[in-house]
């Protein structure tokens, strides 16, 4: 396959990297790292159980590292023992007797550190400041501050409702009923469900809001739970009951991150090609179980063989309506696509991610832009017109999906310049080299 990236007729600074254009279609097996979101949930309820427990292929970034040091500060032991995994190597966690204060944590950009650390905090013996990268100190925190102290935990935070605060920890959180409004984030939810086992009478949460994002990560908050013995009560949509109760230490093996999958199956329907990724579970809560369907509408041929997904373009892609609400982070990729659609495109019910690392709508849309590209913005969404493109800069925004959105628009467009490729070691520091190796077609050798 011809590819263009570098070279002495298109120089870049060294910030920038060249998004590779290519002439022909894509073919290529790829396998992913970890999903980020279970990783996290499993290394907090590990942290939190009554034993100790085995992470098998674990994902390494820059935010499981940031729950890892975060956990590590509050006294729990983790440490890295060989595995199978490709990416490296497995997590044994040994859980402290009592969670340990008068700390700092820095969350860095990790939202799901600091909404599953919070509650930790109020359990903790002593205070513990949370804090994050100043390019993250604007993402909502308001909500869980208020329902924090409502089920007893003590909180100053200059009165900001806002990064960086400090938890009072007493060593315990009395809990019991709250409501809470996570429209911004169902991060909310799901780190207080995390930590209720350990509140003294359980929590009874209700979310108060219109309406509640990616719904899937709230499953699989709850399928974590389960799995290690707490049984959680759904009686309504919008209400959790949790008893009180002592996760179970446990050994488990991590899925690969179906989100991340994206941009690599994108790939197959932006060059006419076919992406596979293996380890494909054949059911899963992450948002990314939803892509098969998805690029089906969008004019993929899509087929599981093996344990594997394979999605193959037919060098069509189709205008649609999406309500993304369930899987709001596959954002990014489905927009790079619909700039290349054959009719328009609408993507709905994402309002709420205008509060991620950046505003990812105004990202998108700016970018696309600069471009030459057509989109507009919605109360909730985003409607993109396709038109002819040009090469020119693509900001990150300090946003990894915002960065792997750059480098698919490269593949149909030369000249694509990714300001900050680095930014996707958030979740996927292999990113580069595993886009190289599939336009290679050798990307099932690992990084």
């Amino acid at each position: 396959m011809t590819t263009t990236g570098y070279s002495p007729s298109h120089p870049a600074s060294p910030s920038t990297w060249v998004a590779p254009h290519v002439d022909e279609p894509v073919q290529a097996t790829v396998a992913v790292p970890a999903s980020k979101s279970l990783t996290n949930r499993k290394l907090v309820l590990a942290a939190l159980a009554d034993g100790p427990s085995t992470l098998s292929s674990p994902l390494h970034s820059d935010d499981s590292d940031r729950m890892v040091d975060a956990l590590r500060t509050l006294g729990a032991v983790i440490d890295e023992v060989p595995g199978d995994g490709a990416f490296g190597p497995d997590f044994h966690i040994t859980p402290p007797a009592s969670l340990r204060g008068d700390v700092t944590i820095d969350c860095g950009q990790a939202g799901t550190v600091m909404r599953f650390i919070a509650p930790l905090a109020g359990l903790a013996e002593g205070d513990v400041t949370i804090t994050a990268h100043e390019s993250a100190l604007h993402r909502p925190m308001g909500e869980m501050i208020k329902a924090l102290r409502e089920i007893g935990a003590d909180i100053d935070d200059g009165g900001r409702w806002a990064l960086p605060f400090t938890v009072r920890g007493r060593g315990r959180i009395r809990g019991g009923e709250v409501m809470i409004d996570a429209s911004g984030s169902s991060q909310f939810v799901s780190g207080l469900l995390l930590a209720a086992p350990r509140f003294d009478v359980g929590l009874h949460l209700i979310h108060s809001g219109e309406r509640l994002p990616s719904i899937p990560h709230i499953d699989m908050t709850v399928e974590t739970l389960a799995r290690r013995g707490i049984q959680i009560e759904h009686p309504t949509p919008n209400e959790w009951i949790v008893p009180a109760g002592i996760p179970r230490g446990r050994d488990t093996v991590i899925e690969p991150d179906l989100s991340n999958a994206s941009p690599f199956l994108a790939a197959a329907l932006l060059t006419g090609g076919s992406v596979t990724i293996p380890g494909w579970p054949p059911t899963s809560t992450q948002p990314g179980a939803l892509l098969p369907e998805i690029l089906s509408l969008l004019g993929a041929r899509t087929g599981r063989r093996g344990g594997a997904l394979t999605v193959t373009g037919s060098g069509r892609i189709a205008g649609v309506d999406l309500d993304l609400t369930a899987a709001s982070e596959l954002t990014p990729t489905l927009f790079a696509l619909a700039a290349f659609a054959d009719a328009p495109t609408t993507l709905h019910g994402i309002g709420h991610i205008r509060g991620h690392e950046t505003n990812r709508i105004d990202a998108l849309i700016g970018n696309l832009r600069a471009l030459g590209g057509q989109a507009d913005e919605l109360p909730d969404g985003i409607r993109v017109t396709p038109r002819p493109l040009h090469g020119g800069l693509w900001r990150a925004h300090h946003d990894h999906r915002i960065a792997t959105a750059g480098a698919l628009i490269g593949l149909r467009v030369p000249g694509v310049e990714v300001d900050d490729i680095g930014t996707t070691a958030k979740t996927m520091p292999e990113f580069p080299q595993l886009w190289q190796r599939m336009l290679d077609g050798d990307a099932a050798a690992r990084s």
